[in-house]
C-alpha cells in the first residue's frame, strides 16, 4: 500500500483540500473530506496491502461493511495535506460489524479519521440510496454563507430562493435547494442523524453558524456545489453592502424558464407557477 501515496485518489484529495484552505474555508483544522473508493480502484495496490491498525468508530453502518474510504484525519490542517498526505490522510475499510475501520494506508503518525467520520458515513449511506454514483462528502466553512445564517431566517425555502435569485447558475447547480438543520454540537451521532435525514432531499446541508456539509459523485462535483452556493452568498453580501435596495432580480417565472431550458426540476412548491 505504500505506492498508494502516488495514486490519483490521494492527489485529488490533496489538491482539493489545498484549494479549500486557499479559499479560506478551512482554517486551522476545520473541515473534513471523505472519498468512497471501489474495490477495483484499490485492487492495484493490494500487493502490499495489510491491515495496519483497527480503529473504533462511534456508529454502526453495517451496510457499508467492506467499503473503502479515503478520509482526512482528525485535528489535521488542510494546508499541510498536500505536503504530508501519508500522515494526514488515511485509507480505511469498514470492518465486519461496522463499529471499526481497518486502516490500510496513511495516518502514519498514529492518527485516526476525522471526528466527523460517523456523520460522513451516515451521509454516504443516505446519498447512495438517492444516487448510486455517490462518492464524496465534503464539510467546510464558507465565510459568506456562514454570515448569512446570522441574519437570514433559517427557513429552507426562503434561504434557497434567496440564493437562487443571486445568480443564474444557482438553480441549475442545486435545483433541489439546500437543507438546514438547527445549530448542533459537531462530531456527535445526533448531528449525523439530523444531517443524514436532510440528505434524503438535498445534496447539501447548512450547519448554522458553522458551515456546510455537501455531497457529490466526484471531488469536482462536491467542491463545485459548495463554490456555487458560496458565490451566491457572496453576491448577496455584496448587494447588502451596496444598500440592499434591489431594483431588479430573477423572477419566479424566469427561474421556471431556466429550469425547463436546463432540464432540472426545482424543489416542489418553492416557485410560483
Amino acid at each position: 500500500m505504500n505506492r498508494f501515496v502516488d495514486s490519483l485518489y490521494v492527489r485529488e484529495v490533496a489538491k482539493i483540500t489545498d484549494k479549500l484552505y486557499q479559499h479560506g474555508w478551512d482554517e486551522r483544522n476545520g473541515g473534513n473530506v471523505s472519498y468512497r473508493l471501489t474495490k477495483e480502484e484499490v485492487k492495484p495496490y493490494e500487493d502490499t496491502c495489510e491491515v495496519l491498525r483497527r480503529i473504533p468508530i462511534a456508529c454502526s453502518e453495517e451496510q457499508l461493511v467492506g467499503t473503502y474510504f479515503l478520509v482526512t484525519g482528525t485535528g489535521r490542517y488542510f494546508r499541510n495535506i498536500i505536503d504530508f498526505p501519508e500522515r494526514d490522510l488515511g485509507l480505511v475499510r469498514i470492518a465486519e460489524n461496522g463499529k471499526y475501520v481497518d486502516l490500510m494506508w496513511g495516518f502514519n503518525d498514529g492518527g485516526r479519521p476525522t471526528s466527523e467520520f460517523p456523520t460522513h458515513l451516515m451521509g454516504h449511506q443516505t446519498r447512495l440510496k438517492q444516487n448510486k454514483a455517490q462518492r464524496v462528502i465534503m464539510h467546510c466553512h464558507p465565510t459568506h454563507l456562514i454570515a448569512m445564517t446570522f441574519t437570514q431566517p433559517l427557513d429552507e425555502k426562503t434561504f434557497t430562493k434567496t440564493l437562487w435569485k443571486m445568480q443564474t447558475e444557482s438553480l441549475v447547480v442545486f435545483p433541489e435547494g439546500i437543507g438546514i438543520i438547527p445549530w448542533m454540537v459537531p462530531g456527535t451521532i445526533a448531528i449525523g442523524q439530523a444531517t443524514a435525514q436532510k440528505l434524503e432531499q438535498f445534496s447539501s446541508v447548512i450547519w448554522p453558524q458553522h458551515g456546510i456539509f455537501a455531497s457529490g459523485s466526484s471531488i469536482d462535483e462536491a467542491f463545485g456545489l459548495i463554490e456555487t452556493i458560496e458565490k451566491a452568498a457572496q453576491i448577496w453580501t455584496t448587494v447588502q453592502t451596496q444598500g440592499g435596495n434591489i431594483k431588479q432580480t430573477i423572477t419566479d417565472r424566469e427561474l421556471n424558464d431556466l429550469a425547463r431550458a436546463f432540464g432540472v426540476t426545482p424543489h416542489p412548491g418553492y416557485l410560483e407557477v
